[in-house]
């Protein structure tokens, strides 16, 4: 089945001159770039992206670092996109994420892991809407 999923390529992705690496394996997994741009997150939509964790006592330091460095989002399509990329992307958690994964060669912890991923078709939806515009995404 082909699918549309979110990826952001999260604030150290950016600032450590990743993105091009992270691009790299999407595009060699066969999943097309469709949506594609960088923006800098407002406290609002990171409230509503991650509204989920919104009320825990750690959600200043996520604001904190998903507002360090501009953020890139694309939107990927391909078949079974979504576990695809969940697979490709590997654990939240990067020191547990095994090599050969984008979070296991290229992260470092929980939060600085590279990369978010849409983890059901529902989140992806959106999560589309919620960081592209109408239009943005090409079908």
């Amino acid at each position: 089945m082909i699918q549309t999923t979110l990826i952001l390529l999260k604030p150290d992705c950016v600032s450590k001159s990743l993105a091009g690496e992270t691009i790299k394996r999407f595009e060699g997994a066969n999943l097309q770039i469709v949506g594609c741009k960088m923006q800098q997150l407002s406290s609002a939509k990171l409230a509503e992206h991650y509204a989920h964790i919104a009320d825990k006592p750690f959600y200043p330091e996520v604001e904190g670092f998903m507002q360090s460095a501009p953020v890139i989002a694309m939107a990927l399509r391909g078949e079974n996109a979504i576990a695809q990329v969940r697979e490709l992307v590997g654990p939240t958690d990067s020191s547990a994420a095994p090599q050969g994964t984008i979070r296991g060669d290229l992260g470092e912890d929980k939060m600085r892991n590279i990369v978010h991923a849409s983890d059901s078709s529902e989140a992806a939806e959106a999560e589309l809407k919620r960081f592209f515009s109408p239009g943005e995404v090409l079908v």
